[in-house]
Protein backbone atom coordinates (compact mmCIF):
# COMPACT_ATOMS: atom_id res chain seq x y z
CA UNK A 1 0.00 0.00 0.00
CA UNK A 2 0.85 3.93 -0.94
CA UNK A 3 -0.29 7.03 -0.55
CA UNK A 4 0.33 9.79 -2.95
CA UNK A 5 1.90 13.23 -1.16
CA UNK A 6 4.01 16.20 -2.40
CA UNK A 7 7.99 16.54 -2.12
CA UNK A 8 7.55 19.24 0.50
CA UNK A 9 5.70 17.54 2.61
CA UNK A 10 9.00 14.93 3.21
CA UNK A 11 10.91 14.88 6.15
CA UNK A 12 14.15 13.38 7.02
CA UNK A 13 13.38 9.78 8.58
CA UNK A 14 10.19 9.35 6.39
CA UNK A 15 9.73 7.09 3.64
CA UNK A 16 9.51 7.46 0.16
CA UNK A 17 9.04 4.89 -3.12
CA UNK A 18 12.22 5.05 -5.42
CA UNK A 19 12.64 2.73 -8.37
CA UNK A 20 9.28 0.75 -7.21
CA UNK A 21 11.26 0.24 -3.73
CA UNK A 22 10.40 1.54 -0.41
CA UNK A 23 13.25 3.55 1.28
CA UNK A 24 13.98 5.48 4.25
CA UNK A 25 14.74 9.33 3.80
CA UNK A 26 18.32 10.14 4.78
CA UNK A 27 19.00 13.65 3.56
CA UNK A 28 16.65 16.08 1.90
CA UNK A 29 18.10 19.42 0.56
CA UNK A 30 16.01 22.03 -1.12
CA UNK A 31 17.73 24.55 -3.94
CA UNK A 32 16.10 27.75 -4.05
CA UNK A 33 14.07 28.87 -7.03
CA UNK A 34 15.90 30.06 -10.01
CA UNK A 35 14.37 33.41 -12.27
CA UNK A 36 11.51 30.91 -13.99
CA UNK A 37 12.03 27.69 -12.37
CA UNK A 38 10.38 26.08 -9.29
CA UNK A 39 12.51 25.02 -6.28
CA UNK A 40 14.02 21.67 -6.27
CA UNK A 41 14.42 19.11 -3.53
CA UNK A 42 17.40 16.23 -3.68
CA UNK A 43 16.38 13.68 -1.59
CA UNK A 44 18.78 10.94 -0.43
CA UNK A 45 17.28 7.44 0.97
CA UNK A 46 18.69 4.04 1.79
CA UNK A 47 16.39 0.88 0.61
CA UNK A 48 14.35 -0.86 3.83
CA UNK A 49 15.10 -4.22 2.16
CA UNK A 50 18.22 -4.00 -0.16
CA UNK A 51 20.29 -1.21 1.97
CA UNK A 52 21.03 0.22 -1.30
CA UNK A 53 21.33 3.87 -1.37
CA UNK A 54 19.02 5.84 -3.73
CA UNK A 55 18.95 9.53 -5.43
CA UNK A 56 16.38 11.40 -7.03
CA UNK A 57 15.70 15.51 -7.69
CA UNK A 58 12.67 16.74 -8.15
CA UNK A 59 10.36 19.99 -7.90
CA UNK A 60 9.14 20.63 -4.12
CA UNK A 61 5.51 20.54 -5.88
CA UNK A 62 5.75 17.20 -7.53
CA UNK A 63 3.91 14.44 -6.22
CA UNK A 64 5.65 11.33 -4.78
CA UNK A 65 4.49 7.93 -3.84
CA UNK A 66 5.13 7.02 0.31
CA UNK A 67 5.06 3.61 1.25
CA UNK A 68 2.84 2.53 4.03
CA UNK A 69 5.36 0.62 6.46
CA UNK A 70 4.07 -1.34 9.60
CA UNK A 71 6.02 -2.74 12.23
CA UNK A 72 4.68 -6.19 13.51
CA UNK A 73 5.05 -8.80 16.11
CA UNK A 74 5.35 -12.74 15.15
CA UNK A 75 6.50 -15.60 17.24
CA UNK A 76 9.28 -17.46 15.45
CA UNK A 77 8.05 -21.32 15.06
CA UNK A 78 11.23 -22.72 13.75
CA UNK A 79 14.27 -21.90 12.53
CA UNK A 80 16.18 -23.69 8.89
CA UNK A 81 19.54 -22.63 8.68
CA UNK A 82 18.83 -18.37 7.75
CA UNK A 83 15.46 -18.95 7.07
CA UNK A 84 12.93 -18.44 9.56
CA UNK A 85 9.12 -19.67 9.99
CA UNK A 86 7.35 -17.04 11.96
CA UNK A 87 3.41 -16.70 12.83
CA UNK A 88 2.14 -13.14 13.18
CA UNK A 89 0.38 -12.74 16.55
CA UNK A 90 -2.60 -10.73 15.29
CA UNK A 91 -3.48 -12.34 11.94
CA UNK A 92 -1.77 -16.11 13.19
CA UNK A 93 -1.01 -16.06 9.56
CA UNK A 94 2.11 -18.68 9.27
CA UNK A 95 5.67 -17.73 6.62
CA UNK A 96 9.04 -17.84 6.40
CA UNK A 97 11.55 -15.05 6.34
CA UNK A 98 15.55 -14.95 5.47
CA UNK A 99 17.48 -13.32 7.71
CA UNK A 100 20.75 -12.54 8.20
CA UNK A 101 24.00 -12.06 10.61
CA UNK A 102 22.77 -9.44 12.18
CA UNK A 103 20.09 -10.29 14.01
CA UNK A 104 20.36 -14.43 14.26
CA UNK A 105 21.25 -13.80 17.81
CA UNK A 106 17.03 -12.61 18.34
CA UNK A 107 15.60 -15.68 15.89
CA UNK A 108 15.17 -18.42 18.29
CA UNK A 109 12.12 -20.95 18.57
CA UNK A 110 9.76 -19.45 20.86
CA UNK A 111 10.83 -15.74 21.02
CA UNK A 112 8.65 -12.95 20.05
CA UNK A 113 10.16 -10.36 17.45
CA UNK A 114 9.54 -7.32 15.56
CA UNK A 115 9.23 -7.50 11.92
CA UNK A 116 8.54 -5.03 9.31
CA UNK A 117 5.94 -5.19 6.54
CA UNK A 118 5.64 -2.82 3.23
CA UNK A 119 4.31 -3.65 -0.40
CA UNK A 120 4.10 -7.24 0.02
CA UNK A 121 8.26 -7.67 1.09
CA UNK A 122 8.67 -8.59 4.67
CA UNK A 123 11.84 -8.23 7.09
CA UNK A 124 12.92 -9.05 10.41
CA UNK A 125 13.52 -5.55 12.21
CA UNK A 126 17.07 -5.14 13.26
CA UNK A 127 16.37 -3.08 16.15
Amino acid sequence: MRQQVEVRQLREGGYIIIDDEPCEIVSISVSKPGKHGAAKARIEAIGIFDKQKRSIVQPVTAKVYVPIVERKRAQVISVTGNVAQLMDLETYETFEIEFGEEVADKVQPGAEIVYIESLGKRKIAEK
